[in-house]
């Protein structure tokens, strides 16, 4: 007669049992050992077993088994698998990694509004967010400049259920965007910046397939100075162009951008 060894292990001490989610593409997961965040890239089948690779938003590539429990998505554990063959497709994304709502109708307009500096900041906006903020019926508009901010916060004049969110370039201690954006900053008004003199910056070198963006001598016009600096023709328009055209998700754009768009979006349509 066989002996089985008994389980010993406190109940409490066993791990619960943890869904099994296939690894579709696009799936953005973390993988528990590492911390290391991306979306899934494929699935193979090797002679150690199955792996997955992921792509992080600076395009990094890392294979990992598909172990139980190895993997947290939106913060709870998950044992990946791989996808059934001839399974229902998951549903795409849009370029701001959000899941996409096939046949999805644009949302009556809120209210609420989001102002964003510059025309190229509105255009880099809409390329990336566009889907989300007409789902969620958020008009973007943009400010010539930021001292008119005053002026736009006092006509708009903002409430629990119109709120205002802002976005600012260069936003940064001790600067003049940062003393107009704390005198216009309230229960219902977001003003939320990054630290680049312009939205240019915020697209990674490596999508325009430059090394990075050249600095510029103070008191020298930026955009015309990062023209010169690499080659480029002297047409500050076509230049942004080009720029825009290599936008293609979220993965293009750094960070420090998209964490704060992401954050107006949330304030302009949190319920009142």
């Amino acid at each position: 007669m066989r002996s089985y060894q008994p389980d010993l292990t406190p109940p409490w001490k066993k791990p619960s049992a943890a869904p099994e989610v296939p690894a579709e593409p696009d799936l953005v997961v973390e993988e528990v050992t590492t911390g290391f965040c991306g979306a899934v890239i494929r699935c193979e089948k090797t002679a150690q077993g199955p792996t997955v690779t992921l792509e992080d938003r600076f395009g990094k590539h890392r294979v990992f088994p598909l172990e139980p429990r190895g993997f947290l998505l939106e913060g709870k554990v998950v044992t990946l698998v791989r996808p059934s063959a001839g399974g229902p497709a998951r549903p795409s994304r849009t370029a701001s990694g959000s899941v996409a709502v096939p046949g999805a109708r644009a949302r009556v307009a809120r209210a609420g509004r989001i102002y964003v500096e510059g025309r190229h900041d509105a255009e880099l906006v809409e390329r990336v967010w566009g889907d989300d903020l007409r789902i969620e019926g958020v008009v973007v508009e943009y400010l010539e400049g930021v001292d008119d901010l005053p002026a736009v916060v006092r006509e708009f004049a903002p409430g629990p259920d119109a709120r205002l969110g802002v976005l600012v370039d260069h936003l940064v201690p001790g600067s003049k965007e940062s003393r107009i954006a704390a005198g216009v900053t309230g229960p219902d008004v977001l003003v939320v910046g990054h630290p680049y003199i312009d939205v240019w910056e915020a697209v990674k070198p490596a999508s325009v397939g430059i090394p990075g963006w050249p600095t510029v001598p103070r008191g020298q016009d930026w955009k015309t100075g990062v023209c010169r600096a690499l080659g480029w023709p002297p047409n500050t328009g076509a230049a942004w162009r080009h720029i825009l055209s290599k936008v293609h998700s979220y993965k293009d754009l750094e960070p420090q951008l998209l964490g704060r768009v992401e954050e107006l979006i949330d304030f302009v349509t949190v319920p009142a």
